[in-house]
């Protein structure tokens, strides 16, 4: 299992946790659709070439985001991760795929 975390604006994150689950990312044995998240406030200032969802050009902002943590098979982390930036509203999505160890 590999663990998939990734922040998104606070009212954007059904629709990206929505194409998750489609995609096959947070079920654990017989569940589905699972995740958990953090709500916290994220910073950031797009530089000259950048195209920002939220904000403008040159100037520092902070925007209310959730932290949200899902696993998924190994075999989908590819389709996973193509699912969340075609889902993320940011053109430069903030992930991490970690690979889970059994024990």
């Amino acid at each position: 299992m590999h663990k998939l975390t990734f922040y998104v604006p606070v009212d954007s994150a059904e629709k990206v946790k929505s194409a998750l689950f489609a995609a096959g990312v947070g079920k654990i044995g017989n569940y589905d659709s699972c995740s958990f998240e953090t709500r916290g406030v994220g910073q950031f200032r797009a530089l000259k070439g950048a195209n920002p969802t939220i904000g403008n050009v040159g100037v520092i902002e902070k925007v209310e985001e959730l932290r949200v943590e899902m696993v998924m098979d190994d075999t989908i982390v590819k389709e996973a991760v193509m699912a969340l930036k075609k889902a993320h509203p940011y053109e430069t999505v903030a992930y991490d795929v970690i690979k889970c160890v059994e024990v």
